[in-house]
């Protein structure tokens, strides 16, 4: 499982799902809108018609904004490539994001002391910084390692079990080499060149609930999607689910978003999972034939079981 990545709703249009079902209403009615004679009934009524019909536009007047924090950038690169969102990211031009944090916590485990921030120290805090992250590579335990390194760096599952010690090594030695760049005057714009994409960042992204129900969801929940990002869009769900889950009941990967448009009734995910709702697709997107959907959604909800611990 990956190691320190939360992601955190911090903004969201509150009355969404009165105003997605007020817009559906809109559509198919010629009356003027009165939000306030809408009752709950109507709104479960008018959501689950939008999703049976595949009526997207309602969805795009609810607006959500994450804070992701610690997803690496090689996780932001595929973020960004949903143009129906809007980012801002941590500048590695401006900060050192997670790396100084690394090279202190290396100082510590050695039992040395470097400057905890170059404000005050200057170019003698970054030659601290380079000399006890190449100093702890060969003082320092692999549990150790793997400790500072995941400070500053995501390391896949994969790595971990079949060729740790010297991945992590390379994460390590590169910032060291970073911190050397910086203690010679080399600008931090020129400088992060060498950083791994592995390196950690964080983000705020801004989605409606179309892209999310119809694109991102689908897409990054699916066990296909890669490892990380996967990560994040299940984490993005959960927080979801905990405010608006008239909305989000009925998101999930590609497979139960094209089972719901050809079903008389959609499902929601939670009656996928416990096998109330069967697929009827003779396969999913990602080619996965019907009688292997099942067993790849239940693996999807083992991965969002680790995701809650």
């Amino acid at each position: 499982m990956v190691k320190n990545i939360k992601v955190k709703v911090i903004s969201y249009t509150a009355k969404a799902p009165l105003i997605v079902a007020g817009a559906g209403k809109v559509s198919r009615s010629r009356k003027p809108l009165n939000l306030n004679k809408i009752t709950e009934n109507e709104i479960r009524i008018w959501i689950k018609e939008l999703i049976k019909r595949g009526h997207g536009s309602p969805l795009e007047h609810s607006s959500y904004t994450f804070f992701i924090e610690g997803c690496s950038r090689v996780c932001s690169h595929q973020l960004v490539r949903h143009r129906l969102a809007s980012y801002t990211q941590q500048s590695m031009r401006y900060s050192e994001g997670y790396l100084r944090e690394q090279a202190l916590k290396a100082a510590e485990l050695l039992n040395e002391e470097c400057p905890k921030s170059p404000k005050s120290a200057g170019v003698k805090a970054y030659e601290c910084y380079s000399r006890v992250l190449e100093k702890s590579l060969s003082l320092l335990t692999d549990n150790e390692l793997l400790k500072i390194a995941q400070i500053a760096y995501v390391i896949p599952d994969e790595i971990k079990v079949n060729k740790l010690r010297p991945y992590i090594e390379e994460l390590i030695r590169a910032t060291s080499l970073y911190y050397k760049l910086l203690s010679r005057n080399v600008r931090r714009e020129d400088a992060r060149y060498i950083i791994p994409q592995a390196v950690r960042t964080n983000l705020v992204v801004t989605m409606n609930a179309r892209e999310l129900l119809e694109s991102f969801l689908p897409l990054r929940m699916c066990t296909r999607a890669q490892f990380e990002i996967r990560k994040v869009a299940w984490l993005m769900w959960l927080e979801l689910m905990k405010i608006h889950p008239q909305l989000f009941k009925w998101a999930g990967p590609r497979c139960v978003y094209f089972e719901n448009r050809v079903r008389a009734e959609p499902c929601t995910l939670e009656e996928f999972f416990k096998g109330s709702c069967n697929f009827t697709i003779e396969r999913c997107p990602e080619l996965v034939p019907r009688e292997g959907i099942r067993e790849c959604l239940n693996f999807a909800l083992k991965a969002l079981n680790d995701y809650k611990k």
